[in-house]
């Protein structure tokens, strides 16, 4: 126990901080050991006055109760507590309390000063700074730090102070009344509103303890909208002229005009057969990405944090050092910030970059009207890696900017408001100590871009670039084994599936629900508002598979039937076959039910799509298409399985 990390943590403080912080951790611990059965002793409030002031702050403390047994626990309808489960070692407990006590006694016993130790008042630490953990606890028993100037400044430094103060200062952009009023009058929030009563009406269906609030459906919807009937992705403009394919070639002078809407750079999109230049300006202002309504990651993020803003959402955008920006949205009834990326249409995958795009990320900001945070360690699984790669700056200049810069703005804010943002704070600043655990959502790589662009950043994740990426295996659940039918559907506009026959249960990504694949990506034309599947470049051929196993539940099939839709042009191929361990059946993918009695009294079920064929460099992906269906088709389903099942 004496080498555990948060113990030594807690050590490396002043002999005063130190004696007070144990004391009341000797007494979390003799409070559960002396009432076993007393619930109240199990639970500590994060927003407790005791807690937050005297224990929170201090590094090593938090620690120390996570080593006792203790676990977070975000309660949907409360604040955030520590909570020592019924199932943790009691002796656990007892351990981490001895050792302790054990230098608590020896601190006494040295010092000779315990009856009036050297007052060491402590206070939060504004901002998540780790320098040697990922919890990053500060105290003012600390020396003082330094300002920005008597640290060494870099060209890198400086290049950071400016991105700050330019990001912090852009987003009060969002608080014009007559914006957000512009950017409401884009949006259908009447139609937005009424889908999110009747989402939430369905989860409570669902789970009756549903704790979730309207505000929280309303930015799914949101970001659904966005994506699918708002914005469109720019890879390459198509030409002004023809209409055809144009190439990035470099960069165009900007114009007045661009320069009052802030776009200072204006990239040229060349088309070949027209010799003919077409002008991208990458426009910074959201009240003009509520006309031009295309671009990348940042006039995505930019107009998506207005619109949140004008919806009455409280929203701040976040900047990755690593070359991408989206937005936060807060929740209040969940009490704590909620990650939302239009671009993907993902909400509350935080480590989505750092798992399934593989980013090696460093730092992630966050600014809002009313402060901004570093929020790294909440889009991170693995902070010493993180750590080491902070290195653009010193942390303590980096902390010492954000208070003063959250100094300034929050000067004109009432006590009330101060004391909100302090509680979201220390609820933020517990949730960042231990690296969260990936989610299935969080794995696959990113969807928005073309796979050349995509593939360029490194952003095309583990799935994208192996054929043996994880294996998904349906199995009938318990409700389907009474029921005696499995039932699926996949939606590639949505790019999610739909399990009816388990409670209307979805698996987004098209990957998840996949049982192999091998050069197949999910394509979106943006020029022409289309999505399907298809083969990646440059390969010559491309297979996906879907995988059905009903041994494991004691069933076999009865009867087997299958829709599926595919398109071909020019010499593209794509096969479609159904089979079991001892039959293969091949049927066409016309988008029509195909019944197939022959697997009948099988236990395995695999449909699988061959993509092949094709003239030209375009052939890999445009020539052999799973799906192809507009973007705005939302409630259409061109892949379907159902399978009845009886006993074995």
């Amino acid at each position: 126990m004496s080498g555990s990390q948060g113990f030594r943590a807690l050590c490396e403080n002043p002999t005063g901080v130190f004696l007070d912080v144990s004391k009341l951790l000797i007494t979390y611990a003799d409070n559960i050991l002396r009432n076993p059965n007393e619930e109240k002793y199990r639970s500590i409030r994060i927003g407790n006055p005791t807690f937050s002031t005297k224990l929170l702050p201090v590094k090593g403390a938090v620690e120390c109760l996570f080593e006792m047994g203790f676990k977070e626990v975000v309660y949907l309808h409360a604040e955030t507590h520590l909570l020592f489960p019924k199932s943790a070692s009691v002796e656990r407990l007892r351990q981490v309390r001895e050792t302790i006590v054990a230098e608590r006694d020896q601190r006494l016993g040295a010092s000779k000063v315990a009856s009036n130790p050297q007052s060491a008042r402590v206070v939060p630490n504004p901002a998540p700074v780790p320098p040697s953990t990922p919890a990053g606890w500060v105290s003012a028993a600390a020396p003082p730090m330094p300002a920005p100037d008597s640290l060494p400044f870099t060209e890198s430094s400086v290049s950071f102070l400016r991105t700050m103060q330019s990001n912090f200062q852009h987003v009060m952009i969002y608080e014009s009344p007559e914006l957000q009023q512009k950017a409401l009058s884009c949006i259908p929030h009447e139609l937005l509103k009424s889908r999110a009563k009747e989402r939430l009406k369905q989860a409570k269906d669902v789970d009756p303890e549903c704790s979730l609030g309207e505000e929280d459906m309303l930015v799914l919807d949101l970001l659904q909208w966005f994506k699918m009937d708002f914005f469109s992705w720019v890879d390459s403009l198509p030409c002004s002229r023809c209409g055809g394919r144009t190439q990035p070639s470099g960069s165009l002078p900007p114009s007045n005009d661009d320069l009052h809407w802030d776009a200072g750079r204006v990239e040229n999109h060349y088309c070949q057969t027209c010799h003919l230049s077409t002008r991208f300006p990458r426009y910074n202002h959201p009240e003009k990405l509520l006309e031009s309504r295309r671009g990348r990651c940042g006039e995505w993020a930019n107009c998506f944090t207005l619109c949140c803003r004008a919806l009455g959402l409280e929203a701040r955008y976040i900047w990755d050092s690593t070359d991408h920006v989206w937005t936060e949205v807060f929740s209040n009834s969940q009490h704590r910030w909620l990650h939302c990326d239009p671009c993907e249409n993902a909400c509350d995958k935080p480590l989505l970059y750092e798992v399934g795009w593989g980013k090696k990320l460093s730092y992630i900001l966050a600014f809002s009207k009313d402060q901004v945070m570093d929020v790294t360690w909440r889009y991170s699984c693995k902070h010493p890696e993180v750590l080491s790669r902070r290195t653009q700056i010193q942390e303590k200049w980096l902390l010492h900017t954000l208070n003063g810069l959250n100094t300034t703005r929050q000067q004109s804010l009432g006590p009330e408001r101060k004391k909100e943002l302090m509680q979201r704070l220390l609820v933020e600043l517990v949730e960042f100590i231990s690296p969260k655990t990936p989610k299935s959502g969080e794995l696959g790589g990113r969807i928005s871009g073309s796979l050349a662009w995509r593939a360029a950043r490194g952003e095309t994740g583990a799935s994208d670039a192996k054929g043996d990426a994880e294996e998904c295996v349906f199995i009938p659940s318990e409700s389907e084994k009474q029921t005696k039918l499995f039932h699926i559907c996949y939606n590639v506009a949505k790019d999610c599936y739909l399990r009816v026959s388990n409670g209307q249960e979805t698996l987004s990504g098209w990957q998840r629900g996949a049982w192999r694949k091998e050069n197949v990506f999910r394509k979106e034309e943006h020029d022409w508002q289309m999505v399907y599947l298809a083969r990646t470049e440059g390969s010559s051929s491309g297979r996906i598979s879907w995988k059905l196993d009903c041994a494991p539940a004691g069933m076999k099939i009865k009867t087997a039937s299958v829709k599926a839709f595919s398109q071909t042009f020019h010499s593209g191929h794509v096969r479609w076959s159904l089979s079991s361990a001892q039959t293969t059946i091949e049927f066409p993918g016309d988008g029509e039910l195909h019944s197939a009695a022959s697997l009948s009294g099988g236990t395995e079920l695999i449909v699988e799509a061959e993509l092949t064929g094709g003239e030209g460099d375009v052939s890999s992906w445009q020539h052999a298409q799973l799906f192809r269906q507009s973007l705005k088709e939302t409630e259409t389903v061109l892949f379907e399985l159902q399978v009845k099942m009886e006993q074995m």
